[in-house]
């Protein structure tokens, strides 16, 4: 399994990140060039010198200083202005060093993390004026924030795609069903298609837009989005307040952004295409576009789902592009048959939580593992087809608690039952610091056994579901309804319907007989009623058709923020977001310190490269805005007032300009053992959780 990804990607992050800190330094040094402080070194990278630079001595493999040492018994930095010239010796050594990792500039009396480190000297650090050292110890933040405006304006001129902010699934349960309109005559509830343009005073370009105010708002303080509505003339506002979501570690809204017609190109697809469309096309599909449904042009996800609605349950043609590598050129034909729609069922749980599936009658399917990712943990722990009869200590769980049992576990090993081509079989899996399996799931369809049932449901106001009082338990199988024989869950809706056209036709309650076996060894078949009123019986026969490959399964629908090549727009969107993302980094560490935001989503050096790499994939221009934002946060960061950092040596310059001399040694001393505590702890921090993400 690729941790980081290629070794390319991984170098060429290290080579960015290690660009924008040696920018940064260049600041300080061309400012302490202005200022007239002495600087003895400038360094690209850390560690041993490769190559370097000296007036005097000229280019040379190693450290130019080495050669004076020898020459005159004394390094440049022991030298005098006139010793210097007298020797012909130029007053810098600019150097490689072997590890790409920032770099530094090095003045004479002045060391980040020694304040004993002063000189006398009239072009020391300590001997020019406070305002002058002031624009010194700022100039490297001035650099990082150019910088970032710079490459956001580059990144514009060409255009970077992100995820467009139309919502496509919305998570039954969850905040955006229950969105308070504030416009009169719309029900409530943010829905699939809606463009969201507006949070509060905030434009949104991109779906992140929408996720990072999720995650910024402030408990108790609803947000107020804006979307344009298909049949709508005028924006719809609604307010909603996000809920915290213990995967997410943020607080969302439960919307996930709409999807292309593109499949992701992902191994794990494989096998659950396969067993759709066959091991021929189904292998090659991953990374495809779907053109054409039918006598339909598909350009999103939801123009193919309503070509499969129309169909209602009759296959339909549909056409695959090449893959967008290239790798297979030819188009790809194939018939894809419309999947039934089930009930969406939901209840609360014990920690007051949603927790939402789909079924029927308060029932829902056992969970199907349908792809093994290559080179996970688990590759030959599982097989596609194996059907999750137990996880740990739940018995035939639903989806969620699938899905909560394995979250819940994160690097453990978990027992599990399966039922594998008809046999029970044991396994031991083991999930990822995320509890993750690095498998592919959905609903076992084909499979006549029911999870946990529902005993009540409903988020607002609980109540018994159909089955309530015949006490199922977990793994039991339908047999039948109304005597018409249960082979899989289609064949269940199928009968349910059945029994019940009459009262769907009369608008009135029915009542139906269910057959089924207990997962008990040596049991019977057994039969009790169920009775549906009214309004459940027109649910029931209001259940359409739906397309057999699922929305997740595709790529993100995409939209680009671009300058169309105009540079004065490019330098107006440059501007506008470096100070979005200056903003957004301290309400980040205001959201931090306020336990809005988990500390759990601070990214160290490690995540970083880990998060570039993925991103390197996506383009040149995208890796160009990546590494403008993360110069806006080296920005920010280091002009907070912490001592070791720039901010922390601005303060002192403010103290000493007020208060006519320095702090005292002594405190400095101990005010950077305080930075260097804080600086080491917010490393292990981050480092910890880097290394939580990539385990497994």
């Amino acid at each position: 399994m690729e941790i980081l990804g290629t070794g390319s990607n991984i170098l060429l992050i290290i080579l960015g990140f290690g660009l924008l800190i040696a920018l940064h330094e260049l600041g300080h040094f061309i400012a302490a060039r202005w200022a007239g402080i002495r600087a003895d070194g400038f360094a690209i990278g850390m560690g041993p010198v490769v190559a370097s630079y000296r007036g005097g001595i000229g280019f040379r493999f190693g450290a130019c200083d080495d050669v004076v040492k020898s020459r005159l018994g004394r390094y440049p930095i022991e030298l005098s202005d006139e010793e210097l010239a007298k020797e012909g010796l130029g007053e810098t050594q600019y150097s490689l060093r072997l590890l790409p990792i920032g770099g530094y500039v090095k003045m004479l009396g002045q060391e980040d993390g020694n304040p004993n480190a002063t000189s006398e000297d009239s072009r020391s650090y300590s001997k020019v004026s406070i305002g002058k050292r002031m624009v010194v110890v700022s100039a490297g933040v001035a650099m990082n924030i150019l910088t970032a405006i710079i490459m956001f304006m580059i990144a514009f001129m060409v255009g970077v795609r992100f995820e467009s902010p139309v919502v496509g699934q919305v998570q039954p349960g969850s905040p955006a069903t229950t969105a308070i309109p504030l416009v009169d005559g719309v029900p409530p509830g943010i829905e699939p298609g809606d463009r969201i343009t507006r949070v509060d005073d905030s434009k949104v370009l991109t779906f992140s837009d929408m996720m990072i105010a999720s995650a910024m708002s402030v408990p108790g303080k609803p947000l107020q989005i804006e979307v344009d509505r298909e049949g709508h003339d005028a924006p719809l506002i609604f307010e909603v307040e996000p809920t915290y979501d213990e995967i997410a570690n943020l607080r969302m809204i439960g919307v996930a952004p709409a999807s292309s017609a593109q499949l992701v190109d992902d191994a794990a697809l494989k096998a659950p295409l396969e067993s759709l469309v066959g091991a021929g096309p189904g292998s090659t599909l991953p990374g495809r576009t779907i053109l054409e449904a039918g006598t339909s042009t598909i350009s999103t996800w939801d123009d193919f789902d309503v070509a499969m609605i129309a169909a209602s349950g009759r296959p339909v043609d549909v056409v695959f592009g090449p893959r967008t590598d290239g790798d297979v050129n030819e188009t790809v034909s194939m018939q894809a048959t419309p999947v039934y729609e089930q009930i969406e069922y939901s209840e609360i749980r014990p920690d007051g939580t949603g927790d939402w599936e789909i079924g029927l009658v308060g029932l829902s399917p056992l969970v199907e593992i349908t792809g093994v990712v290559d080179g996970s943990r688990n590759t030959g722990v599982f097989q596609p087809g194996d059907i999750v009869l137990q996880v740990a200590d739940v018995a035939g769980p639903r989806m969620s608690e699938f899905r909560a049992a394995l979250s819940g576990r994160p690097g453990q090993s978990i027992p599990m039952l399966v039922d594998r081509n008809g046999t029970d079989t044991q396994v031991d899996a083991r999930t990822d610091a995320s509890g993750r399996l690095g498998i592919a799931i959905n609903y076992a369809f084909d499979d006549p056994r029911i999870a946990r049932p529902f005993s009540r449901a409903g988020l607002e106001e609980p109540s018994a579901t159909l089955v309530a009082d015949l006490q199922l338990m977990p793994r039991t199988r339908i047999d039948s309804v109304d005597g018409v024989p249960v082979t899989d869950w289609p064949s269940f809706r199928s009968a349910l319907r059945t029994a019940t056209a009459t009262a769907a036709e009369a608008g009135t309650d029915a009542t139906v007989e269910l057959a089924w076996t207990l997962p008990v060894i040596g049991s019977t078949s057994e039969q009790g009623a169920i009775t549906l009123n009214s309004e459940q019986v027109g649910e029931l026969h209001a259940l359409g058709w739906t397309a057999p490959l699922p929305g997740s399964w595709f790529e993100p629908l995409q939209t680009t923020l671009t300058a169309n090549g105009n540079p004065i727009v490019a330098v107006s969107m440059g501007f506008r977001q470096t100070w979005k993302m200056v903003v957004l980094t301290y309400l980040t560490i205001d959201r931090l310190i306020g336990g809005s935001v988990s500390v759990k989503q601070l990214h160290g050096p490690v995540g970083i490269v880990h998060i570039g790499t993925r991103v390197a994939d996506r383009g040149f221009m995208y890796l160009v805005f990546f590494l403008a934002m993360i110069s806006v946060n080296l920005a920010v960061l280091n002009f907070l007032p912490l001592p070791i950092v720039d901010g922390g040596l601005f303060l002192f310059l403010l103290y000493e300009k007020i208060f006519k001399r320095p702090p005292s040694i002594a405190f400095q001393n101990a005010a950077t053992l305080v930075g260097l505590a804080l600086i080491g702890t917010l490393f292990v921090v981050t480092f910890y959780n880097d290394m939580m993400r990539l385990a497994g």
